[in-house]
């Protein structure tokens, strides 16, 4: 591993990962927020205890989805304005008011928001927020309300429809984190189709929009590896064994990739066999293993102009495009100081295609080893069309053999 990083220490300085191409947004040592003239909420705030895991860019917001890891989080759903000056610390504002946020002084109303782990804006210009329900997911998982998909139109924040799920699309266990819309064969805004991830549960959950209906997929490439349950970033190692949480879709190639946090392993499955229906008892989800990555990782989306899926391996501290039809890697950015656990990576429709990142020191926070003096938490956005290509790829990949015994049913890329 200590090689590999000395690559890309030297990749940095060749200009394959100029620091110069990772603008950084906006970045804090902890979170706050324009609070409402309601003590309660102030009472019960933890900044330590607030981490971003989700990231919308809106053509003049901003949103950020914290959900309740911890106690004394104050809103689960928030917002910045675009045009703040690169490099500052803005408070948020809770979105989309703090009405919504009851669950943030104790009142757990289950119409409300309770614990968002990430967002998605459509082509209407409308805001799909995933509500886990689940409060202090990290310490002792209470499930407080059932989870619940709620869509509010961004041109007056009201909401206009709500989704919920029924029984067998849901686990005891389960924790919806993350979310992609499939809008390719949408006659209306509603007629779409959502692929949710339900990471402890673990499992693939779909929507269909036209219908409000839902069904779940397992297969044993969701679950978590059980030997690569440990992350190290810089000097910090921590465990956690999740399962399916990134996820990306391309829509030319109509295809879903996922990948679980522990594992280096990613892979697709067609949109074609999502939209099927419930799975019957004995049907297979033809799951493709696309091939494995240098470490772990989170944040995964697809640039539609050539469907190049971009990832950040965790321990690399880095931001890389993989082309899947050659197995070419590049890398886009390289910051041991910035590219902290990326919960994100995101191509922007809405700003010409350029890469944001929302990047954490989360191995910090879960540890309860935050230092409120560091710059902790980032926004970063890179211009792909600023990064001198090269030919040379020092992240480390490899062809996986078909049929590896832990996950006997993949079907393997190569």
């Amino acid at each position: 591993m200590l090689g590999l990083l000395l690559m890309l220490a030297a990749s940095f300085s060749l200009g394959l990962a100029r620091g110069e191409h990772l603008e950084t947004v906006a970045q804090w040592p902890l979170l706050d927020y324009i609070f409402p003239y309601d003590p309660a909420f102030l009472e019960q705030f933890q900044p330590e205890n607030v981490v971003p895991t989700g990231l919308e860019i809106g053509w003049h917001r901003i949103f950020v989805a914290t959900p309740r890891l911890r106690a004394g989080v104050p809103a689960t759903l928030s917002f910045i304005p675009r045009d703040i000056p690169g490099g500052s610390a803005p408070h948020l504002q809770a979105y989309p008011s703090w009405e919504w946020h009851s669950a943030g002084k104790g009142d757990f109303n289950c119409s409300k928001l309770i614990s968002v782990y990430r967002i998605r804006a459509d082509k209407c210009n409308r805001l799909w927020v995933l509500d886990s329900g689940i409060n202090t997911s990290i310490d002792d998982f209470t499930v407080a309300c059932p989870p619940k998909l709620l869509v509010f139109d961004l041109q007056n924040d009201q909401l206009v429809r709500l989704i919920t799920f029924p029984r067998e699309s849901l686990r005891p266990n389960s924790l919806f984190t993350n979310l992609v819309i499939d809008d390719t064969t949408a006659a209306t805004c509603d007629d779409v189709y959502v692929y949710i991830t339900d990471t402890t549960g673990p499992g693939l959950v779909v929507v269909e929009g036209a219908t409000d209906r839902s069904w779940r997929f397992l297969h044993s490439s969701m679950l978590p590896h059980p030997d690569q349950a440990t992350y190290q970033i810089g000097r910090d190692s921590f465990e956690l064994f999740d399962g399916i949480v990134g996820i990306a879709f391309s829509p030319r190639l109509a295809t879903v990739y996922y990948q679980p946090l522990a594992t280096d392993r990613l892979f697709s499955v067609p949109t074609t066999a999502l939209r099927a229906g419930p799975p019957g008892f004995d049907d297979e989800l033809p799951v493709t293993l696309i091939g494995r990555k240098s470490s772990q990782g989170i944040g995964l989306s697809v640039d539609p102009r050539d469907d190049s899926i971009i990832f950040s391996p965790l321990t690399e501290t880095a931001i890389a495009i993989w082309q899947p039809q050659t197995n070419a890697q590049r890398i886009l950015a390289y910051s041991p100081e910035r590219i902290q656990f990326a919960a994100e990576v995101r191509w922007v429709e809405r700003d010409s295609g350029n890469i944001w990142a929302l990047t954490t020191r989360f191995q910090k926070f879960f540890k309860k080893q935050v230092d409120p003096t560091d710059l902790n938490l980032r926004i970063l956005r890179i211009r792909p069309e600023n990064v001198v290509p090269r030919p040379i790829y020092p992240l480390r990949h490899f062809n996986v053999p078909a049929h590896p015994s832990f996950y006997n049913r993949t079907l393997s890329y190569f």
